[in-house]
């Protein structure tokens, strides 16, 4: 987390993206919150447990608190921003 890492030697270094998890399911699945401190870009990365595939999925905040349901991962999330204020 927060590791430069360069691609060529002198080539600009790119910052890893930074991750808080926000919640992890009993079957292994994670949801953290994450930025990208290249584009400042935040959002909740998605990364599903093997056997459900394990493609990570990168979800825009806005998205994912508007999509339907209200479970724990998107609940957490909520927690996490009123401790902001």
């Amino acid at each position: 987390m927060g590791l430069a890492r360069s691609a060529e030697i002198g080539k600009a270094t790119s910052v890893a993206v930074r991750t808080r998890e926000i919640y992890r399911s009993a079957n292994g699945d994670r949801w953290l919150l994450a930025r990208d401190p290249d584009s400042a870009r935040v959002f909740v990365r998605h990364e599903p447990n093997l056997p459900s595939g394990g493609q990570v999925a990168d979800i825009e905040i806005g998205a994912f608190l508007i999509a339907t349901g209200n479970g724990p991962e998107k609940q957490e999330l909520l927690r996490l921003i009123g401790t902001l204020i």
